[in-house]
């Protein structure tokens, strides 16, 4: 493994990570999280979401502002295009959170990054969402996530970094394994 011989910093806080796991590790019940998020319908296919408020470490906690986010479709899709559509928050969730891991996983490595950048594409036929053919996914077909990575590290290197940070993504997992998802109507 190649490492710098100066301190590396990547903005990363690595022993307070670790320190996390390790406090986690012997109180588990501190380590269910719940997210949330609230959407509201704005009008067509416009909803404007807020995220502020979630639960961990045993009690509810709030994020130092709130989030907000306003999602569409696309004119083309005869919608007026006020925001990403939800399956591009989809690849934005994905990107960060693998870009996230590779700027931990590198600060924990010793690996300098002098830059990090993610370009994802995601392949559907709308044909499913359209309802125009019952046989096509609503889904994304194929991901394809490729970086750019420059750090003081070998080519080997920066793939084991983007690999363990395919290990560890929580937005990975979520998209690569099914997940129970509950709908209700009050």
């Amino acid at each position: 493994m190649t490492t710098t011989d100066t301190p590396v910093n990547n903005g990363v806080n690595v022993q307070a990570l670790l320190d996390a796991r390790n406090a986690l590790v012997d109180a588990p019940e501190a380590a269910q999280f719940t997210w949330k998020a609230s959407t509201e319908w704005k009008g067509g296919t416009h909803s404007h979401s807020v995220v502020e408020e979630f639960f961990g470490l045993g009690d509810d906690q709030a994020h130092r502002t709130t989030f907000t986010f306003d999602a569409d479709h696309p004119e083309v899709f005869a919608s007026e295009d006020h925001g990403a559509t939800p399956v591009e928050f989809v690849l934005v969730g994905l990107a960060s959170c693998l870009t996230a891991g590779v700027a931990a996983v590198a600060q924990n490595r010793g690996i300098q990054l002098n830059s990090v950048t993610a370009t994802i594409e995601g392949d559907m036929d709308i044909l499913g969402i359209l309802g125009g053919d019952p046989e096509v996914r609503n889904g994304f077909n194929h991901i394809k996530v490729k970086y750019d990575i420059d750090a003081d590290a070998s080519q080997e290197d920066i793939e084991a970094l983007v690999a363990q940070s395919q290990k560890r993504s929580a937005v990975f997992d979520v998209i690569t394994n099914p997940t129970n998802v509950t709908v209700e109507v009050n």
